[in-house]
């Protein structure tokens, strides 16, 4: 799974826009624009985000889920709950 926010922060470690994402995962501009616009979890077809993933991978961008560790070596950024 991969979040709105995720895919932005991935887009800004790499340096890319929306059109250059798009073309290295092999989908629509319009696709990234609305999955960046989604609130939370994105969702759409399974073989997008597949795509969207495996080109992110490629590119050098490890997502990390919640309560996840990262393997990888490298810098990197992450969101944490603000404390109150």
């Amino acid at each position: 799974m991969i979040t709105a926010a995720q895919m932005r922060a991935a887009r800004a470690l790499l340096g890319i826009d929306q059109r250059q994402l798009a073309e290295i995962a092999g989908v629509s501009v319009p696709t990234i624009q609305r999955m960046e616009a989604s609130e939370g979890i994105v969702r759409g077809v399974i073989d997008t985000l597949t795509k969207l993933v495996e080109a992110l991978d490629r590119a050098g961008i490890e997502l990390i889920g919640d309560n996840a560790t990262s393997t990888g070596g490298g810098r990197g950024v992450r969101l944490k709950v603000p404390l109150s």
